[in-house]
């Protein structure tokens, strides 16, 4: 029996009409351009800002792009996921919605939260399903609303995030490339440096929550750089070196568009030439679960069939990753 691997056979993405750029967030918080440039490297983000719309309309349009684009049949969906951090509520999932507005008749859907990482995540839980000959074709779709969870008073964090979506189809394959290779890890020891407070079974929401500005995102900048680095390039330089990928076979590296000083240390690790790194965090900030999609969604037509590219992210939890995926067909044919 020939062995089956999960490749991605398209992408689909959304983001938000309404550009916020440094300019207008420096009349809402005591920021400027050269600041937000010089430490995050951030130009503008986009915002959904439509009352009544939430992650799973993002995830929708990005979804709903990706059938349109490779002409899959919605019936032969097995299953759908959605990497989220911001969910349109505590219940039902936001993939649920999905399945009712994609018309997914045959698939079965749930929310995979690992903050900024949950796009790798979810990227090892569909090949695994793949691999295992039970499932065939499955959706997997990062999609966060960081605005919904923004301090805009905050100006340490407040020009980091924006919101997106992007989503991809993940199919079965007896060739040789696809998901290759991960390492995925979480530690534990994030919790004091990245999260929010309320709204959760520890601190339910409540007046006093709310009066306290407790149900905003809380970052400790520096902890949290000094880890995405460190962790980050780690793990990175471990999956190349296993795959005997270096930095004349890699084709891309593709890191979470979290801070470009981030993004910088992970390819000097690899020695790696910035031509060779997916950036587009001066357009679009952080999306969190988004921003690994997001990067194919705009890189697409420059991949070519057995491009070799290394997916890296770290997210609250800490949760931190990379894997190794061996491109499946030629981008600018789409």
């Amino acid at each position: 029996m020939e062995k089956i691997n999960a490749v991605i056979t398209g992408v689909g993405g959304y983001v938000p009409d309404y550009v916020l750029t440094n300019e207008e967030l420096s009349r809402m918080v005591d920021t400027n351009d050269e600041w937000i440039m010089t430490r995050i490297g951030v130009k503008e983000r986009r915002i959904l800002n439509e009352e009544g719309l939430g992650t799973s309309y993002m995830a929708r349009k990005a979804a709903k792009q990706l059938i349109q684009r490779t002409g899959v049949n919605p019936d032969e969906i097995d299953a759908i996921f959605v990497s989220t951090t911001t969910p349109d509520y505590h219940f039902p999932s936001t993939a649920s919605i999905l399945c009712d507005k994609l018309g997914l008749k045959n698939a079965f859907a749930f929310d995979l939260q690992a903050a900024c990482c949950g796009f790798l995540y979810g990227l090892e839980l569909a090949a695994s399903l793949i691999c295992s000959g039970r499932h065939k074709k499955v959706i997997l779709v990062g999609a966060d609303k960081m605005s919904s969870m923004v301090d805009y008073s905050d100006r340490a964090t407040c020009p980091i995030f924006g919101d997106g979506a992007a989503a991809v189809l993940i199919e079965a394959t007896t060739e040789d490339y696809g998901i290759m290779d991960s390492l995925l890890r979480t530690d534990g020891k994030g919790l004091p440096f990245l999260h929010m407070k309320a709204g959760g079974s520890v601190c339910p929401p409540s007046y006093f929550t709310v009066d306290h500005r407790m149900h905003y995102l809380y970052q400790e900048g520096r902890t949290v750089f000094k880890y995405a680095v460190s962790n980050m390039s780690e793990i990175t330089s471990v999956v190349a070196e296993r795959n005997g990928l270096n930095k004349e076979n890699i084709s891309w590296v593709i890191p979470h568009q979290a801070n470009l000083r981030i993004i910088d240390a992970v390819a000097s690790r690899l020695e790696v030439p910035q031509e060779k790194v997916m950036i587009n965090i001066q357009r679009y900030g952080n999306t969190s679960a988004g921003t690994l999609p997001l990067c194919l969604w705009d890189y697409e037509k420059k991949l070519k069939k057995g491009d070799n590219l290394i997916f890296t992210a770290f997210g609250a939890g800490f949760t931190y990753g990379a894997v190794y995926v061996k491109w499946g067909y030629d981008g600018n044919k789409r």
